[in-house]
């Protein structure tokens, strides 16, 4: 059975993540104080026993040229003596539920072992995110170049991702929490996290990318083996989108759900063949200080 946390569960939550994941107290004082609420934790009970448990957090994602509300999965976790037996698909199936009915369009995570990689993909869920190879511009400078004004360096901050697009946005609050973290380990340097993402809405993102992309024109027959609600035919045309078209223009492109969310976020399309590398402009899509 899977239900939403309450109060009376928030420890059953924490208990858990310290099982999995070892982290030390004071990392997650600081998670679950600006992280975790209620309504986006997700737990498994086995015979009345929490047994597996994910969150999803709500960020906004800049997706040619909008902000849309992204879900990031984040502690997805079973007790060891219960692994093997499903829980977490079931858990990763209820978030895409979720999603849906939140009209959130687009799952991100980030897989912390090689391994997990293919789990995830498994889901619907494809790499299109890179590990950066440069360090991030360091928070500790950022603070000091504000003479400590946490709000000023929020937006000599934000001003660094604003305006890109494919790039994880961060609130203030979520500044705040990323500053506590980077406190308590003495301000480490990061960079771009490798991460995955997951289409929950084909429709949605299509629409947002033929606005932006007006010249555009294909039609595509999208496959998604976990979400009917995306088997479906889509004709992009002069920035206009219809489903089911009665004719087809070409070129008539037959994707799963993995590759469209990668072209449509522009991951490595410059290495793609034609017609792919024409239709779907390269991005640099950006995650990254996610309280990882």
């Amino acid at each position: 059975m899977i239900q939403f946390a309450d109060d009376s569960t928030k420890q059953l939550v924490w208990d858990m993540w310290k099982s999995v994941f070892g982290d030390s107290d004071d990392y997650m004082q600081i998670y679950f104080r600006h992280k975790y609420l209620n309504e986006n934790t997700l737990i498994f009970f086995e015979d009345d026993k929490g047994v597996s448990s994910l969150q999803m957090l709500p960020y906004q994602f800049t997706f040619c040229g909008q902000e849309i509300p992204v879900c990031y999965l984040s502690g997805v976790a079973t007790l060891n003596d219960y692994r093997g037996k499903g829980y977490a698909r079931e858990l990763l199936m209820r978030s895409f539920e979720v999603a849906g009915e939140r009209g959130i369009p687009l799952v991100i995570l980030v897989p912390q072992e090689d391994w997990l990689f293919s789990f995830y993909d498994k889901f619907g869920f494809a790499q299109a995110f890179d590990r950066g190879n440069e360090d991030l511009q360091s928070l500790k400078e950022i603070i000091d170049n504000s003479q400590g004004n946490l709000y000023s360096a929020y937006k000599e901050f934000d001003a660094l991702y604003r305006s890109n697009d494919m790039t994880v946005q961060k609130s203030y609050s979520d500044f705040e929490a990323i500053v506590e973290e980077a406190e308590l380990f003495d301000f480490p340097l990061k960079r771009n996290l490798r991460g995955m993402a997951r289409i929950i809405d084909a429709e949605s993102l299509i629409n947002i990318f033929a606005g932006m992309y007006k010249d555009k024109s294909f039609t595509v027959k999208v496959r998604d083996e976990m979400l009917e609600v995306n088997n479906t035919t889509y004709q992009v045309s002069m920035g206009q989108v219809q489903k089911n078209p009665a004719s087809i223009i070409e070129p008539l492109l037959d994707l799963d759900i993995r590759e469209l969310a990668q072209l449509l976020m522009g991951f490595h399309t410059s290495e793609k063949t034609v017609p792919l590398n024409s239709l779907f402009p390269e991005k640099i899509p950006v995650m990254n200080l996610m309280l990882e």
